[in-house]
C-alpha cells in the first residue's frame, strides 16, 4: 500500500492535497496514516484523513495520525446518535483553512469559525459526554479486540467452506470489524444486491452490498459491540446456504 501511494505521488507533482480514508467504508481496510501523512508531508502535500469508521472500532490516539486535519465521526462507533462528530485542525494550521461562509459568530483564531453549521440539533450533542464516558470504561483496546474476534470467527468459517473471497486483509494492522467478501463468479452489483438481500429475508442477516472495488462488487458484514458469537455463527450458517444458491460453478 505505501508503494501505491508512493508512486502517486510521484507520478502527480502538482498534487498539493491528499483526502485519506483511515478505514475505507466498503471493505474496511485500514491504511498506514503515519506513514502516508510523512510521505506526503516530505513533498509538501497536506493531508486531511477521514476517520469516521475508525474512530471508537480501532484502538488508536489522534497523536498515532499525526495529521494536520482530520474529521471524525461520534455515531458509528461511539454511540451518539446521527448528527455528531468532530473537527481536528492542527494548532498553528488554522490560519491556512478559510472561514466558511465568512461565519463571524467566533473570530478568526477559534476553530468553530471554520465550521459554520446554522441551526443545529443540541440533541445529539448533550449525548456526547456519556458516550465518551462509556468508551473509556471499555477501552479501545477492548472494544478492538471484541469486534475482531467477532469479524475473525465468521470470515474463518468463511474460508472453510470455500468459494469465497475475502477482501480484507488478516493483517493486525489493517482490520478491525469492517469485511467485504464475494463469492466466486458473483462480481456485478445486481449480483450482490441480491446475495444481500437473500441473507436479510430468509435469514434475518443485515448486511449490505457494495461497489467500486476492484475485481467487481461484494457484500460488507459489520459486526458490532453488542454481537453475539452465536449471532456471527447464524451468519457462517447462511453463507453456506448463499453458496448453494449463488456459487457459479
Amino acid at each position: 500500500m505505501l508503494d501505491t501511494y508512493e508512486r502517486a505521488l510521484r507520478r502527480h507533482p502538482k498534487v498539493r492535497l491528499l483526502l485519506l480514508s483511515h478505514m475505507n467504508n466498503r471493505t474496511g481496510l485500514v491504511t498506514p496514516v503515519r506513514e502516508i501523512v510523512a510521505m506526503a508531508r516530505r513533498r509538501g502535500v497536506d493531508v486531511i484523513v477521514d476517520a469516521a469508521h475508525s474512530w471508537g472500532q480501532l484502538d488508536f490516539t489522534l497523536a498515532d495520525l499525526d495529521a494536520d486535519f482530520a474529521i471524525f465521526s461520534l455515531h458509528k462507533w461511539m454511540g451518539v446518535p446521527l448528527g455528531a462528530g468532530f473537527l481536528y485542525i492542527r494548532d498553528g494550521r488554522l490560519a491556512d483553512i478559510d472561514p466558511l461562509y465568512a461565519d463571524e459568530t467566533y473570530p478568526a483564531s477559534d476553530i468553530r469559525s471554520r465550521v459554520h453549521s446554522g441551526t443545529t440539533n443540541v440533541a445529539p450533542f448533550l449525548t456526547v459526554d456519556a458516550a465518551l464516558d462509556f468508551h473509556g470504561t471499555l477501552g479501545a483496546k477492548v472494544k478492538q479486540a471484541r469486534l475482531r474476534y467477532l469479524r475473525d470467527r465468521w470470515v474463518g468459517q468463511a474460508r472453510e467452506l470455500g468459494g469465497f473471497r475475502i477482501l480484507t486483509p488478516d493483517e493486525p494492522d489493517m482490520y478491525g470489524a469492517i469485511t467485504a467478501f464475494r463469492l466466486d463468479g458473483r462480481t456485478t452489483e445486481a449480483d450482490n444486491l441480491a446475495i444481500a438481500d437473500h441473507l436479510m429475508t430468509r435469514h434475518r442477516v443485515f448486511t449490505v452490498s457494495r461497489t467500486g472495488m476492484t475485481g467487481g462488487g461484494a457484500v460488507r458484514v459489520t459486526p458490532a459491540l453488542f454481537t453475539s458469537a452465536g449471532e456471527v455463527d447464524q451468519l457462517a450458517l447462511a453463507l453456506r446456504d448463499i453458496r448453494g444458491r449463488f456459487l457459479r460453478r
